[in-house]
């Protein structure tokens, strides 16, 4: 998946333009200049097509924030990494010497360049925008990232200028299997487990993989490419430039694997920043397996495996119809039923179900169990349909589709998932005027 990159000065609304792109508000904004530290990462479509978005921490020289240099040199990785830079001037202050340094930078960079001027709210300032010409970075874009004025125009720009799509092994339609998970949870020694070599460097150290391997497998009757991703610490745990970079290489893993397996560590249960990348698989529509590693170090009794799946569920819920397998990587317990579960949940990802079968079985499933009254206002759902996607989505025509609340959108979630394996799979249920 193509990654666009948010760069600049610091203040000049860079994570404003991020949260209005991906539609949310995941980076902080504040008047402070230097708010934004951490890299935030999000997906956003226009006109069918999808990109992940980064924002960049404000680009500055000789400041008081003792993150500066950090921030500038992750700012070039980023740049470095990027498909397409979205580099933000403020039409306010006009051009800077820090504008001009990082105009500069990004020239040098040879990537594709987007000049956006922003807080542009009146005519007045969008005359002012032609100063920035002198910059050298080509025709500016005048927007104002708190309004939504202008970023129409500029996605569409943004669409133009991204590569063509396509996965360089879109030849040979075969599965993409992500390992991912915290730093030091076994995934490497399964690679190499799974392999039979000793494929990748293996050792205690937490962060001893860097980048994002890819391995074709082909044993046993199994064909797909393997992948082995650095592993993802939580935000505030200190990184250094590699790291950052190694990070942003396993969440594009992530965005264009088809299954991914997340590995815990049985001795340390599941964290907060495991359910984060379970959560990032989710958003991402990517099939998963949860492999519980390091099974051979835990007490065991005869209800341990039970207790473990319950605390699983709970803990996964409300998505929590995914398979989980508990491995020891050191033995090879059960590491071939890691890899049988992600190539059924491949299956899984791709299953059709016909308009004929879906309809004789949820009608009289709805008829049954109708949606919830509203404002006395009775709703009722006349036809559904899966519609054409790469992951299973489907469409229920509704009279009143506003008036459908969540609860109910996963009791039907629940209903299609007893009638056909959708295990492991995210599914997207929509609502639509009939």
């Amino acid at each position: 998946m193509s990654l666009v990159a948010i760069v600049g000065r610091p203040n000049v609304g860079k994570s404003t333009l991020f949260n209005r792109l991906v539609g949310g508000r995941q980076a902080i904004v504040d008047a402070e200049a230097g708010t934004t530290r951490d890299r935030h990462y999000g997906k956003t479509d226009w006109n069918g097509r999808e990109f992940s978005v980064i924002d960049t921490g404000g680009y500055s020289v000789g400041s008081d924030d003792v993150f500066e240099e950090d921030i500038r040199r992750q700012v070039g990785l980023a740049v470095d990494e990027a498909d397409v830079i979205l580099f933000v001037v403020e039409v306010g202050t006009g051009i800077t010497d820090l504008d001009a340094e990082v105009a500069d930078l990004l020239r040098r960079s040879g990537k594709k360049i987007l000049l956006v001027v922003n807080k542009v709210d009146n005519n007045d300032q969008l005359y002012a925008t032609h100063e920035f010409h002198s910059l050298g970075l080509g025709e500016p874009w005048a927007i104002s990232s708190m309004s939504g004025s202008g970023t129409g125009d500029l996605l569409d720009a943004v669409l133009a200028a991204l590569p063509a799509e396509g996965r360089a092994d879109e030849e040979e339609d075969i599965p993409r299997i992500t390992i991912v998970g915290r730093p030091n949870v076994g995934k490497s020694s399964l690679t190499n487990a799974l392999l039979g070599a000793e494929r990748n460097i293996v050792n205690p150290k937490a962060g001893t993989t860097r980048d994002s391997i890819h391995t074709r497998y082909n044993k046993f009757g199994m064909d797909f490419y393997l992948v082995d991703t650095a592993g993802m610490r939580k935000k505030g745990k200190t990184m250094d430039d590699l790291e950052f970079y190694s990070v942003m290489r396993s969440i594009r893993a992530i965005e264009s694997s088809d299954v991914c397996i997340l590995m815990l560590d049985a001795q340390q249960g599941i964290e907060a920043q495991d359910l984060n990348i379970f959560h990032l698989i989710e958003r991402n529509k990517k099939g998963v397996v949860v492999v519980v590693n390091k099974w051979d170090l835990v007490e065991k009794d005869n209800n341990t495996m039970r207790d473990w799946r319950e605390f699983l569920d709970r803990k996964l819920a409300p998505f929590n119809d995914v398979p989980v397998v508990f491995t020891s990587v050191l033995t090879k317990q059960r590491i071939m039923e890691v890899l049988q579960n992600a190539l059924k949940v491949f299956e899984n990802r791709a299953r059709k179900v016909t308009t004929s079968a879906l309809n004789d079985y949820i009608l009289p499933i709805i008829e049954e169990t109708p949606p919830p009254a509203i404002k006395g206002k009775y709703i009722r759902i006349k036809y559904a349909t899966q519609l054409a996607s790469p992951t299973p989505t489907f469409a229920f025509f509704v009279n009143l589709p506003q008036y459908i609340r969540e609860p109910y959108r996963r009791f039907l979630e629940n209903k299609l998932r007893a009638e056909w394996d959708f295990s492991g799979v995210p599914l997207q249920i929509f609502f639509r005027q009939k």
